[in-house]
């Protein structure tokens, strides 16, 4: 890879002005990445939808059935087309900025991020109920990945030069710096910093001015103004908060149902994109709302007047294609199409309160209160929505109102489901990731590497007389046992060698311990440190497998604690930024 200049780099390394500023060009690209796909997205409706308007398919009246039906359907036989080319050139899956950041130290493939980019312009472009997000923050992240890589910055910074480029991605798409800024800590970098917050915002603000200079990309969402929430709305708000939580649950399991169903039809995967496109243009025959994320089609319903019968079906609808679409294999997000869920979640909910008293909170309040609460439920950043509501609309009397809702959907999901969509699709992998947190020192730091060896083993047939002479006390505090092939027989303390009263001539195995506990060379720290709370030992014997038991190595309980320590106290100093702040005020880190 070329990097940059090294008196450049020194400059980015040493100096946080300067990487405030690289973090500033970064948001320049997400920018510029916001502009072209939803560009080119609008550009592909108006062509495949033979539309009048500007390109926003969710907010017509009806649409041609015909085209209805057959873009998603052929959309979805180009895109499965493009997988199986990908899957016969690329072995590997990319990976998305809260996966680089949590394992990869923020490193990301620009070519991989395209091809997602690419996909998401395809899915969204033929009408899946999905967003664009996915598409221009994934690679607005890897162009922050790649300007770290190129000036070789540290691995705490590269990570938040991905933050600056997914938060200046979405900050760009609502025209909203702030919301963009609290994007990138709860959901890319994972925790908030005041220290990093002159990079994060930098770059939001960079990427809506260079969306505005290329002539902006249309207003999405316009919320109406609304009123001050009275003492008597907390029944309200606490309702809709804690119903957006559980019908965000619902979508999420959702989309892994939708999977497996369409697993279960034995289609091949190139095909399954055409199944789920004939589904979601089905529904779409209902309403163009149920196609694309459905923007247009929320500021209708907040403007009121939709019938409550059309609101529960278009809900229905449009969460069934929303995980039709995920499941079937088209690429797109669940935050721009969770918006507009949201919207028709606290509408309904609005008759309730409506039907009950009087003075109850209007329809259009409850559709932005569930509006941020169902975001928050699926993707799990309360202060991004709190915020972009207010940005939107400009009136801070529903700021306690929608922060309310949002924490209370939040803790919903926690403590039902415990995942939020991007960290759920994970732990369908096999990760354990709960965040965009550096994990990634967990793996590194495994029992091999903290291991203690070369060990000598002592024969479990060896009289303590022997072994008294041979290990006598503050020689070691234990011994291991392992017979003439080095296959591990017990850990024996050597204070137990001493003890007064015991038989000369008794062996070291009667003395043995832990004779079944064992670490494994490929555990990490996390499992090394489970294993000895298990045992309730000081020391544990290594060994290369569990069947062979043959001896590499020891380890104590006492160095893996603090080897932990350590690495947590590093993570702790990297998140809060303390690690370049030494480094520009000249004080050791």
């Amino acid at each position: 890879m070329v990097h940059a200049p090294y008196y450049v780099r020194a400059l980015v390394r040493s100096n946080e002005i300067w990487l405030t500023g690289l973090a500033g060009c970064v948001g320049v690209l997400a920018g510029l990445s916001v502009w072209v796909v939803t560009r080119a997205t609008l550009w592909a409706h108006r062509v495949l939808y033979a539309l009048q308007n500007d390109g926003r398919l969710s907010g017509l009246e009806s649409l041609d059935p015909v085209r209805t039906l057959l873009v998603p359907t052929l959309g979805g036989l180009v895109l499965g087309l493009f997988g199986l080319f990908l899957s016969r050139h690329f072995s590997h899956r990319p990976v998305d900025p809260v996966e680089a950041n949590a394992l990869h130290g923020g490193r990301m493939s620009l070519r991989d991020s395209a091809i997602v980019a690419f996909q998401t312009f395809l899915s969204n472009g033929c009408g899946a109920s999905l967003g664009l997000e996915a598409g221009f923050s994934q690679i607005a992240a890897a162009f922050g990945s790649r300007a770290g890589l190129l000036f070789r910055v540290r691995r705490a910074d590269l990570r938040i030069l991905v933050g600056c480029g997914a938060g200046g991605a979405i900050g760009a798409a609502f025209d909203a710096p702030i919301a963009g800024s609290f994007y990138a800590f709860e959901l890319v970098i994972g925790t908030y910093s005041l220290v990093n917050l002159a990079p994060v915002a930098l770059a939001s603000i960079t990427a809506i001015g260079t969306v505005r200079l290329l002539g902006g990309v249309t207003a999405s969402l316009a919320l109406p103004a609304h009123g001050a929430l009275a003492a008597g709305d907390v029944a309200t708000v606490t309702g809709i908060g804690i119903g957006c939580g559980l019908l965000g649950i619902a979508v999420m399991r959702g989309v892994t149902i939708a999977e497996a169903v369409f697993r279960r039809t034995g289609a091949p995967a190139v095909l399954r994109p055409v199944l789920g496109g004939a589904l979601v243009g089905g529904l779409a025959l209902y309403s163009p709302s149920i196609l694309s994320a459905g923007h247009a089609a929320a500021t209708k319903v907040l403007a009121g007047g939709v019938p409550l019968q059309t609101l529960a079906v278009l809900l229905l609808f449009k969460a069934l294609a929303s995980c039709i679409s995920i499941g079937s294999g088209f690429r797109g997000g669940l935050f721009f199409a969770s918006l507009y869920l949201g919207v028709l979640a606290g509408s309904l909910m609005a008759a309730i309160p409506g039907a009950l008293w009087s003075g109850a909170l209007p329809p259009p309040t409850c559709a932005v209160l569930g509006m941020s609460a169902m975001a928050v439920a699926i993707i799990g950043v309360p202060m991004t929505m709190t915020c972009l509501i207010l940005e939107m609309t400009a009136d801070l009397t529903l700021a306690s109102g929608v922060l309310l809702a949002s924490i209370l959907s939040l803790l919903t999901v926690r403590r039902l489901f415990g995942y939020s969509f991007a960290t759920w699709r994970f732990h369908q992998r096999g990760e354990t990731i709960r965040s965009a947190v550096d994990v990634s020192w967990l793996r590194r730091l495994s029992v091999r590497r903290m291991m203690q060896e070369p060990v000598t083993l002592y024969p479990p047939e060896m009289p303590l007389s022997r072994a008294r002479q041979l290990c006598p006390p503050g020689h070691a505090p234990q011994i291991v046992l392992g017979d003439s092939d080095r296959r591990y027989r017990g850990i024996v303390l050597v204070p137990d060698i001493h003890l007064p009263g015991t038989p000369p001539d008794r062996p070291l195995a009667a003395l043995a311990q832990n004779e079944g506990t064992m670490l494994l060379p490929g555990m990490d720290i996390r499992d090394a440190a489970r294993a000895f709370e298990q045992a309730e030992t000081d020391a544990l014997v290594v060994v290369d497998s569990l069947e062979t038991r043959h001896v590499i190595g020891l380890l104590t309980e006492r160095y893996v604690l603090r080897r932990y320590a350590e690495a947590l106290d590093r993570t702790r100093r990297e998140l809060a930024g303390e690690t370049r702040r030494d480094l520009c005020t000249g004080r050791p880190s």
